[in-house]
């Protein structure tokens, strides 16, 4: 839409409007229909229409539009690539979308301090090349790394399969630079791989979903690229025999890469979609993944392999080379789409149980089929206990009576979650979906801690209102 157009619309738009045009310029603002339906959303089901869209290029024009808002009490939305899976970024207050997707510049690479510093719109996928074309390694992986933004990871503290030996989002962070709520810069931490002065302020932004600042800077930490991969998959007769092998292989001295673990339905759902050759017997899947040197990851793989053999694998299968590695993974990867695919709608939870527990759940998850009617599917980050338990649910957003069968099912699953010491999301985030467990999940102190952080910082309560705060 032409800048004419914009000014037809904000002279009929809220009476805050053309000030916001005045600050920011007409060719920043957008307040069409098209675009403030295609901002309003994320990946989770709610949707809501912002009344203008702020589609930032600069840290100034951040700052400049959270003046602007402060100063008026209008709600902000910050958001990155829009892929999160839990509302996050819906403008359920209205007001400002503020979009940071066109602050895209990785704006230096520089091995010799081993960082990478980059703005909140660069894509983790094309951060993660450019580095290793140099030989270098941006650790964190979750599925969506082809899509997702480096500041909603960030937002998220997102982690993804290789978190088992990595660590997450928050590992690889040095430095911010945060737009505050009233427009203030804030910089915090730097180049530096040590830091302990003054409080970790980076860690209260890392995960804060937006409720705190907008972040516009970022300093990642990198670390060298392993030489060499190599990968195993076995399957099992069922789930319990493979989560015995999971942690078999952790308690006998391995750190794998990447530990992954799938039930039998998603198996099935996989079979059907793929084709019933792409993956062989079994109604439990195990991937494992190891890197390291070139000269040593073979021979690791190779007692692996024995270890997984007498461990009642019923195949065994590997991947010794990069392209063969890759394979497994997009395989991994088409897991979701196969539960897609049966037409059901697949509520993604991505809660975290103790290790100890990935048997327990998994029956808790069985009961709940046999309890509700409503197919389970259980896979994900085995080495981390985050296992994504994905409710499949027929007619979930045409039926309100399968709406409720399924909220009333996800209440039992978070509750029997906070019960048997886990969480109610590994890398997701909170956002809207899980907010009716928030208080239960961190308990009234911290849940009061929260607040006060958020009412100190953002006094007006203007940053991604609506959110698991209220």
């Amino acid at each position: 839409m032409d800048v004419v157009d914009e000014r037809v619309k904000a002279d009929s738009g809220p009476d805050w409007l053309r000030g916001l045009c005045e600050t920011v310029g007409d060719e920043r603002v957008s307040t069409s229909e098209e675009v403030r339906r295609e901002f309003g959303t994320d990946r989770w089901h709610a949707a809501a229409m912002p009344e203008a869209v702020v589609r930032a290029t600069t840290r100034d024009e951040v700052a400049a539009t959270l003046r602007f808002a402060n100063e008026h009490s209008i709600p902000v939305t910050t958001r990155g690539a829009g892929v999160g899976y839990v509302g996050g970024c819906v403008p359920v207050r209205g007001g400002i979308l503020l979009s940071v997707k066109k602050m895209d510049r990785i704006l230096a690479i520089q091995p010799d301090d081993g960082v990478a510093i980059v703005e909140p719109g660069v894509i983790l996928g094309d951060l993660q090349e450019a580095v290793r074309e140099i030989g270098w390694y941006y650790p964190p992986d979750p599925a969506s790394l082809g899509e997702c933004s480096v500041g909603g990871t960030i937002a998220t503290n997102a982690g993804g399969p290789r978190c088992v030996k990595y660590g997450v989002t928050r590992h690889y962070v040095l430095g911010l630079e945060v737009v505050l709520p009233d427009g203030r810069i804030l910089e915090t931490g730097g180049r530096c791989h040590k830091n302990k002065t003054g409080l970790d302020l980076i860690g209260m932004f890392v995960g804060s979903e937006g409720l705190l600042g907008v972040i516009t800077r970022a300093t990642l930490r990198l670390i060298p690229h392993p030489e060499a991969r190599a990968m195993l998959t076995a399957t099992f007769a069922d789930f319990e025999m493979a989560a015995a092998a999971v942690q078999a292989i952790l308690h006998h001295g391995w750190q794998p890469s990447g530990l992954e673990i799938t039930d039998g339905f998603t198996l099935q759902a996989a079979r059907e979609y793929l084709g019933p050759g792409k993956l062989p017997e079994g109604d439990a899947h195990l991937i494992v993944e190891l890197d390291g040197r070139r000269d040593t990851v073979l021979q690791d793989l190779a007692r692996l392999r024995e270890r997984v053999d007498s461990l009642g694998a019923l195949t065994v299968e590997e991947a010794r080379d990069k392209t063969a590695c890759e394979a497994i993974w997009r395989l991994r990867r088409e897991f979701s789409y196969s539960l897609r695919a049966t037409g059901l709608t697949k509520l993604n939870e991505d809660i975290v149980v103790p290790r100890s527990r990935l048997v327990d759940l998994v029956r808790f998850a069985r009961q709940l089929e046999k309890d509700t009617g409503i197919a389970v599917a259980c896979f994900g980050h085995a080495g981390d206990g985050n296992i994504h338990t994905n409710l499949m649910v027929k007619d979930y957003e045409t039926d309100p009576a399968e709406k409720a069968k399924a909220d009333a099912a996800l209440d039992l699953l978070f509750r029997w979650v906070i019960a048997n010491d886990g969480q109610i999301t590994g890398e997701h985030g909170v956002g809207i979906a899980k907010k009716p467990w928030f208080r239960d999940a961190v308990g009234d102190v911290s849940f009061e801690v929260h607040r006060q952080l958020k009412a100190a910082l953002d006094p007006k309560g203007i940053l991604n209102p609506g959110k698991f705060l209220e």
